[in-house]
C-alpha cells in the first residue's frame, strides 16, 4: 500500500532574507544592567518555534472537503501532518470562534470553516468570494484560498471587506 503525501511542505529557511524571528533587538539589550537587576526578564526565551513548514495543502485539502463528513476528513488529516494544530488555524471549535475568513501569514487569506450540525465540515460564509476582498497594502500580494485579489489597492478604503 502505498502511503499518501504529507499536507505539509519544508519550506527553505537557509535562503538569505528569510527572517524568522529570531530574536531581534532583544540580543543587544538582554546583558545590560537594567535586565540583569529586573527580575521579570528571568523567563523563558521560548526557544522551540517551529519554523520552515508551510500547511498550504493542508488548507487546500480542508477546503476541498467542504460538505464532507468531519470524522473521516479529521482523521484523513491528521495521519498526513505533523500535528493536529493547524487544522483548527482555519476550522472553528466553538460557534464563538467563527469568522468568514481568516488571516494566515502576512498576506494569505481563507475561507473559516466550522463543523456543522450534522457533523459535516462547512463554509462560515458560503457567500464570501475573492471579489469581496481588498488588499490592506499596496506592496504584497494577497491571495484568498491560494487565488490573487481581483480588487487593487484602493488607500481609501484601506482594508478587507
Amino acid at each position: 500500500m502505498q502511503r499518501k503525501k504529507p499536507l505539509y511542505r519544508k519550506v527553505n529557511t537557509r535562503t538569505h532574507g528569510v527572517r524568522h524571528g529570531d530574536g531581534g533587538e532583544w540580543r543587544k539589550s538582554r546583558n545590560t544592567k537594567v535586565v540583569k537587576q529586573d527580575l521579570s526578564y528571568n523567563g523563558p526565551m521560548h526557544s522551540h518555534h517551529r519554523h520552515g513548514l508551510d500547511y498550504t495543502p493542508l488548507f487546500r485539502f480542508l477546503l476541498s472537503r467542504v460538505g464532507d463528513d468531519w470524522d473521516k476528513t479529521y482523521s484523513e488529516a491528521v495521519a498526513r501532518i505533523d500535528r493536529s494544530d493547524p487544522i483548527f488555524w482555519l476550522g472553528a471549535r466553538s460557534k464563538e470562534e467563527r469568522k468568514p475568513y481568516v488571516r494566515l501569514g502576512e498576506s494569505a487569506y481563507y475561507n473559516g470553516l466550522y463543523i456543522d450540525e450534522n457533523k459535516r465540515l462547512a463554509l462560515v460564509d458560503p457567500t464570501l468570494t475573492i471579489d469581496d476582498m481588498r488588499p490592506t497594502c499596496g506592496c504584497c500580494s494577497h491571495t484568498f484560498n491560494g487565488e490573487r485579489f481581483t480588487q487593487p489597492y484602493d488607500e481609501t478604503f484601506g482594508g478587507i471587506r
